[in-house]
């Protein structure tokens, strides 16, 4: 069967805009025999400007801020260890695609409630040094080297949500587990909360550096560990708080008691001295006190009276001799 070269279905698949070209000039309607040959060489120009212009757009990618191109060759699967800066960039769609990557700050949620990160159970199970299991919800901030991003694609393969909760997430136990294995459970849950969030986060970036993730931020959101175990650090920190309360109480009372001997001695000393001053004075004032003395003040206080007395002798009083010169 005779077909004629303007056939699509006929034209070889290799001559895409040929193909697209003659189908757009066939659908046309066929122009009146007078005035053909002036309208189709038009025709013929505006389908193939809009033919340029559909596969014209394809060669431009944008990138948004905060997110980087990778730049991916299709012919050797190869990446370019150059990414692409935000904006406008151009393409060889048969040749190379551009994957988009975020690089700015993102926070992995790993939790057991469905309402927070993933639907999924993400909780963290490690081990104590009591060897008891203990569930951990955590989360990480974490930012990426724009640098580095085609090494981390041409590492993974997959976008980075699929990488957080994959290598990340065994990232983030592996270090936990060295960290709490190391430590008491009434540890960490006390005063060393805050060193085990610290080593922890750490030994993460060292695990993630050479992948270009830097953690802005680790944190230990919510500790489970077996009822009976809790059960028993929750008595032993009441008894610990009730001894705290009678050794303080002890401490206060002893304070007391050393005050009180201390005022007691202070007054007992103040009581001695005061005797020892009045026994002082005493003891100047009788020395003080001689027969002349007493018979001078005798006479001073005589108003030259006789007494009046019934019987018995008359007081002589006895002055003392003058002075001799």
């Amino acid at each position: 069967m005779d077909t004629s070269p303007d056939d699509p279905v006929t034209t070889p698949r290799g001559d895409f805009a040929d193909a697209v070209r003659r189908s757009m000039r066939a659908a046309l309607p066929t122009p009146p025999a007078s005035g053909g040959r002036a309208l189709r060489p038009l025709l013929l120009w505006g389908a193939g400007l809009l033919l340029a212009l559909l596969l014209a757009r394809p060669t431009v990618a944008y990138i948004e801020p905060g997110h980087v191109g990778i730049v991916i060759h299709r012919a050797g699967g190869g990446v370019d260890p150059t990414p692409l800066g935000p904006g406008f960039h151009l393409r060889n769609p048969l040749f190379t695609a551009i994957e988009a990557y975020p690089t700015f700050m993102q926070t992995l949620v790993l939790t057991r409630a469905a309402t927070e990160g993933s639907p999924s159970n993400d909780e963290i199970n490690v081990n104590s040094v009591e060897g008891q299991p203990l569930s951990l919800d955590v989360s990480m901030s974490f930012e990426l080297d724009a640098g580095k991003v085609p090494q981390l694609y041409s590492t993974f393969r997959t976008d980075i949500t699929t990488i957080a909760h994959g290598f990340i997430k065994q990232a983030i136990r592996q270090s936990l587990q060295e960290v709490v294995g190391q430590e008491e459970i009434a540890a960490i849950l006390g005063p060393k909360k805050a060193e085990v969030v610290t080593r922890t986060q750490a030994q993460l970036q060292k695990r993630l550096d050479p992948y270009g993730i830097a953690v802005k931020q680790f944190t230990l959101n919510e500790f489970r560990a077996p009822e009976a175990v809790m059960t028993a650090i929750s008595l032993k920190n009441v008894m610990q708080q009730q001894a705290l309360t009678a050794q303080n109480e002890l401490q206060k009372n002893t304070f007391q008691a050393q005050g009180d001997s201390i005022k007691a001695a202070g007054r007992a000393k103040a009581i001695l001295t005061e005797a020892q001053a009045q026994a002082r004075a005493n003891e100047l004032l009788s020395r003080s006190i001689t027969p002349v003395l007493v018979q001078y003040e005798m006479a001073k206080k005589w108003n030259g009276q006789m007494p009046q007395v019934s019987g018995g002798a008359m007081p002589m009083l006895q002055l003392p001799a003058p002075l001799k010169p």
